[in-house]
């Protein structure tokens, strides 16, 4: 497992270590699995993948909900095949749910969507509903990213229902698993960042938000899908006078994100973080051969 915060060279690293060890690879992020959201997520190329096998890019519709039980089903099928290959699977991604729902076997709760209560939590800002889930289920609050509204409201709708969200049951994948953190920091995080950004307007972020919107996927959905899409929608909506103002606008915004994963992430003692391809590529030399 490789995971860590935006842009910091996951998925390189993933495809060095693929090409390596016979691997292939299974993506662990939220935007990615939707069809259609290639730029703004970051997704790679058909070229950066260096003829490395890929799976869970682009399968979902993005006008549907795709939830983390539909995720940790598919991963956990995709896992089995590629062992029967006799290939190393390889996941990779900053969505920490989805990583523990198929390492560590998350079994959630089933509770149908209330879309009375949706419609009346979707009128609340970010700090409300973090402020009316932290009241309702100060334990769930604790542990939960503050900042992703379509989260607090599922938290929220389930507490709701069940009185707080209950401690989730685990049913634990049958395999030894090795995660690896990858850290970058400080001014050359900053700097790559920013390239990542301007390349990712270069390539038709705007354009592409454009194409979503005409396919019918709402703005409220689009806007879900992270900070990339909601700053394109308001570029677009005059919000904004240029695109250099559209590329500080994300590049802040990815800097802040980062901070956050890195939070998520520091709670867990698994990883082991690395500066490096050669840290990395030591590190999974001893957990394969040791």
């Amino acid at each position: 497992m490789i995971t860590g915060p935006t842009a910091s060279g996951k998925s390189v690293l993933a495809i060095h270590l693929a090409k390596r060890y016979n691997g292939e690879i299974i993506s662990a992020d939220s935007r990615q699995i939707y069809k259609g959201l290639k730029i703004g997520s970051g997704a790679v190329t058909k070229k950066e993948m260096s003829g490395i096998p890929h799976h869970l890019i682009g399968i979902a519709n993005p006008k549907k909900t795709f939830t983390v039980s539909d995720y940790k089903k598919l991963a956990r099928k995709e896992l089995g095949k590629i062992w029967k290959r006799n290939k190393l699977p390889i996941m990779v991604g900053g969505t920490g749910l989805y990583i523990r729902a198929v390492v560590d076997g998350l079994v959630i709760p089933e509770v149908k969507p209330n879309l009375k209560l949706r419609k009346e939590l979707d009128n609340k800002t970010v700090a409300e509903l973090s402020q009316t889930l932290k009241k309702m289920d100060l334990r769930r609050w604790k542990e939960i990213d503050r900042q992703n509204p379509r989260r607090l409201i599922r938290a929220i709708e389930i507490a709701t229902i069940l009185g707080k969200v209950p401690k989730l049951k685990t049913e634990p994948l049958e395999a030894e698993t090795l995660f690896l953190g990858v850290k970058k920091e400080g001014k050359e995080f900053k700097s790559k960042v920013q390239r990542r950004v301007g390349e990712m307007i270069k390539a038709g972020l705007v354009a592409e938000t454009q194409r979503l919107v005409k396919l019918g996927v709402p703005e409220k959905k689009m806007r879900e899908f992270g900070f990339e899409y909601s700053s394109a929608l308001d570029f677009i909506g005059g919000k904004m006078g240029s695109k250099f103002e559209l590329s500080e606008k994300i590049t802040k915004l990815t800097l802040d994100y980062a901070k956050r994963q890195m939070t998520w992430f520091k709670k867990d003692g698994r990883i082991q973080w690395v500066m490096s391809s050669k840290e990395a590529l030591d590190s999974a030399r001893k957990f394969l051969y040791y």
